[in-house]
Formats: structure tokens, sequence, C-alpha cells
């Protein structure tokens, strides 16, 4: 049985990212739109860089409409500068990992024909042999303190142009303002690449209003126009924060606390005690790691309203132990860098935790077999989604969106779901994760779920391995909370544990201690990374 959403969803406010940018930033004017690095930028300024950029874009370099724009940043002002910058422009953004290798870079810029990079100065001498590889004309650098105090920039050996340079330059030209419509493409969200090569996932202006619209609605009350202040640890060139804190919060006039490096817990927690946070956003790691810091614990969660996770299934641990420290639910959501992202998204307040809540405004989802046919009411299958938010298809490779889309025009994700009575959903796991033990599913995120309530782990990932008897086994690989107990004792509780809760075939028959688990820059834990 399909669910679709109950309500349609009017797209008649803006005509593009351009409207919604320029519009917010007149509505909110001199209120500030996002604090960083100690320093708060209003939406005036941010409109008024933004179109420095553009204009320098427009004016100083070879790009035209429809080129495609790198950046290559995490979290800071300047990444936000030059995003609405290139959509001003009319370009097309590239959002791009710091931390990709060369390798990774070099396929991402060609793939994607980009023409133009915005990167961190601390990146610069790692680039020679990228910029040489790729069409890239135009390399504009940014230290992350220069809207603070313009920093010297390192010398390479190929040209580049200081971001404080193109905002001065910009200021004394004329930014000649770009007819964008809904069905252009505005960016180009690269996949994780985990089953290959990373794929570009064609992004329409249309689609991410559609999604901050769909956003907003679920939010409802809990996002009160001109009022929040939302942290934004995560990074912003991950389409889950960029969503949330590019499109939604901008156009409702919140502001958005950018984290430049949340692996820097401490600085993290300083940062929060400077503000009155309404809205955060986390996943698993971060939400457990914070709330064992003491430093943490003692802040005053007094206005926090909004919790929202995504990219990595909540465990139920990890949603008690936030509740119970800053007496905030968390909101569970789901999607994909090819839905722009949201696809489903608990409502604050009406929480079910181990669900993904039910799909968004004008959203309709099936779950299939491997035929692509529907399966019966609650059973697991393959989530499908068609929607206002989900991408045209992907940039130059049309067998791979064949292969992804149903001959009715719903995208695959990949991923095993089961539909409840209620309309919610619960994701079951990645279909490339799930293990098959002596011909019987199991489901890791089951397995983490059941680990992770257990008083000695801290976090914990779960993998398929080989065996002669059953095919396959279930392996667990866990962090401990205290790591000087004694192993031997603490495994026989956990295997005794995972006894009493989950069927025989589901038990671990493999645990593993180990320091800490691979995790990706948005802090999803690698599980391929454990099977090599």
């Amino acid at each position: 049985m399909a669910y679709d959403s109950d309500s349609t969803l009017d797209l008649s406010r803006y005509a593009s990212l351009n409207d919604l940018i320029e519009l917010a930033s007149a509505r909110y004017g001199d209120k500030t739109a996002y604090s960083c690095l100690g320093k708060d930028t209003t939406f005036n300024e941010i409109n008024q860089y933004s179109r420095q950029f553009a204009a320098y874009l427009q004016q100083k370099t070879n790009l035209v409409q429809g080129d495609r724009v790198a950046i290559q940043l995490p979290n800071l002002t300047q990444f936000v500068i030059a995003a609405y910058g290139a959509i001003k422009a009319g370009m097309v953004l590239v959002n791009t990992n710091p931390l990709y290798t060369p390798r990774e870079l070099i396929h991402q810029y060609n793939d994607s024909g980009a023409k133009a990079l915005i990167v961190l100065s601390d990146l610069l001498p790692t680039l020679t042999d990228v910029v040489a590889n790729t069409n890239i004309e135009t390399v504009i650098s940014t230290h992350a303190m220069d809207l603070i105090a313009p920093q010297p920039q390192p010398e390479v050996a190929f040209p580049t142009v200081p971001f404080c340079e193109v905002l001065a330059l910009g200021e004394h030209l004329d930014y000649v303002p770009v007819i964008s419509v809904l069905g252009q493409i505005a960016a180009l969200q690269y996949t994780g690449g985990t089953t290959g090569l990373s794929k570009g996932a064609m992004l329409t202006h249309g689609n991410l209003i559609a999604n901050a619209m769909q956003v907003k609605s679920r939010l409802g009350n809990y996002i009160s126009e001109g009022e929040e202040i939302f942290v934004a640890p995560l990074p912003i060139y991950h389409i889950y924060a960029f969503m949330v804190n590019l499109m939604v919060y901008y156009e409702r006039g919140g502001c958005s606390v950018l984290i430049p490096n949340p692996r820097d817990i401490a600085g993290l927690i300083n940062t929060l005690s400077q503000h009155k946070f309404t809205g955060f956003a986390g996943l698993n790691t971060l939400f457990v790691g914070l709330c064992h810091q003491p430093a943490f614990t003692s802040l005053d969660f007094s206005h926090l309203k909004v919790t929202i996770s995504g990219g990595t299934a909540l465990t139920h641990a990890a949603a008690s132990t936030w509740q119970q420290t800053t007496g905030c639910n968390i909101s569970e959501g789901y999607g994909l860098s090819e839905t722009s992202p949201v696809i489903s998204l608990n409502s604050p307040g009406l929480e079910q935790i181990g669900t993904v809540g039910k799909p968004v405004l004008a959203t309709q989802v099936k779950i299939l077999d491997s035929n692509d046919n529907e399966v019966p009411h609650g059973e697991p299958g393959e989530l499908a989604v068609t929607g206002p938010q989900v991408m045209l298809g992907y940039w130059n490779n049309a067998a791979e969106t064949n292969q992804v889309m149903t001959a009715e025009g719903f995208f695959k994700t990949g991923d095993i779901a089961v539909a409840l009575s209620d309309g919610f959903y619960k994701i079951v796991d990645r279909k490339k994760d799930v293990i098959m033990v002596s011909g019987f599913n199991v489901y890791p995120n089951e397995v983490e779920d059941v680990l992770a309530s257990h008083d000695a782990v801290l976090e914990c990932a779960v993998i398929g391995i080989e065996n002669d008897r059953s095919g396959e086994a279930v392996k667990a690989v866990i962090v401990l909370d205290n790591p000087k107990l004694d192993h031997s004792q603490v495994k026989a509780d956990i295997a005794q544990y995972c006894r009493e809760h989950l069927a025989a075939y589901k038990n671990p028959k493999v645990i593993e201690f180990v320091d800490s688990l691979p995790k990706s820059t948005v802090g999803k834990t690698l599980r391929r990374e454990l099977r090599t």
C-alpha cells in the first residue's frame, strides 16, 4: 500500500532560490542570520556580501550562468556568502567535502565540470595536482578568520584570489540579477560513493524550495518566525545541514550558529554556552558524546525545543540519553542527497522513537520487492518515493539514473523499510548492509539498537562475516563506555543481554572491542571499513 501525504504544497511564493534569499534578507534585515567564530552577520550583510560575490563572478571571471562552482569549506559564514553568491549569479553549486583526497576531488570536479573553486586557504598547498588535472580556472581562497580580520594566504603554484579581495572588488561592480526558474539545476549534491564513484544528484531550485517548505510545515509552531537560534555542528556542505541552515531557518528568519570544527567538543560546548539556542541537529555519536561531558550537562537547555536527527538510524539509547540530559525529544527524519534530502520527519512533540515519522507534504512512498512490486502492508521492502523534492537524476549518468527509477517514476532509495499501521515508517537498514543468516534477514540497525542500550556500550556497529554453516554470521564491533572493564566478563554479559533481547539467529557470533569506530565527516559509522 502506498502512502500519499494528505496535503498539497504551494510553491508559488518563490520563483527561484534567488527570490527566497532576497525576500528573506529584506524581511529580516538587521537580525543576525549567521554567527561563527564569535562574529555575527546580519541578513542585510549576507545579502550584500553575496551580491558582491555574484558581481565578481559575473564581471571578473569567464563564468557564465549554468557553470558549476565548487565550494570546499567547513562551516564558515564564507560558505554561505559563496553559495548564495553563486546562486544569485545563476550558477550551480558543487558542495564538496574539505577532507576529500586529491583522487576524490579530481573525480568530483571533472565529473561536474567545475570551473571555479572556493577553498579553505589551509588546503591550498595540497591542491596543485587537483587544479592541474581539472578544468578549474578560478580559485578563491579564504582563511577561517578572514571576516574578522583578513589573513595572509599561502603562496602556491597556481593563481588564487583572496576571498576578502573578491568582496572588495565586487562592492564596486554591477551585480546583474539573473532570472532563474524552478526547473533549473541549483546544485550538484554528490552521493557518498559507497557503491563506487560518487554521483552528482541534480537538485533544482524547485527541489530545494519544495523541501524547505515541506520541512517548515512539519516543524510547525516549533519554528517561530525571526526568533530561532539553531546550532549547526554538522557540515553544511552535506545536504542535511545545507537544507536546515541555508534554506529552512534562513527563510524563516532564524539565526544559525555555525560550528567549523565539531570534533572540538570543548569548543562546541563553549559556543553553546554563549547562545540561548532553540534548535540543534546531530546524530547518535554526537548526541552520546556530548551527554558524556559534564560541561555540556550543566548548560541551560530551557530554550531548546527542537532536536533533529538524520543521516543514520537513531538508537533508543541515544534518544533516551539526550532527552534525560536536555529535556528535549529528538525528532528523527529520513532522506538522501537525491531527495533534497527530507522524505519523512517526526513532528516535534509527536515523535515515535524508532521511526522516521510520516512522509512530508506532497510525498508519495511505496515499499517494493525486488521486482518493483508493492509488498503487503507491514512487510519489509525497499522504500521508493516520488515528490517535488526528488532529483532530476544523476549528472551526465543516464544509466545510473535509470537503475534507481521505477517505470512509474519512483526513486528507489536502497533502504529497507516497513510501513506501520499509523502512517509512520521504520527504516530497517541499508539494502546492501542486510546480513543473511541461514536464509533469515538480519538488519544491523536492530542489533545495534539493542547493543547500544547495554550500560557498558558507548558505541557499536554490526556487520556480516562469512560463516561456513549459516552463510553469514553477525559480528558486533563495540566501543566500551569504560575501556578498563574486564573484556571477558563484559563480553559474556553483552552476549547474554543479546540472547535475552534478540532471536538466536540475530545474536552476534563475534564480539570485538575497539577504541573507536571509523566514521564519515558527518559522523556516520562506516560499516564498509569494518568489513575490510
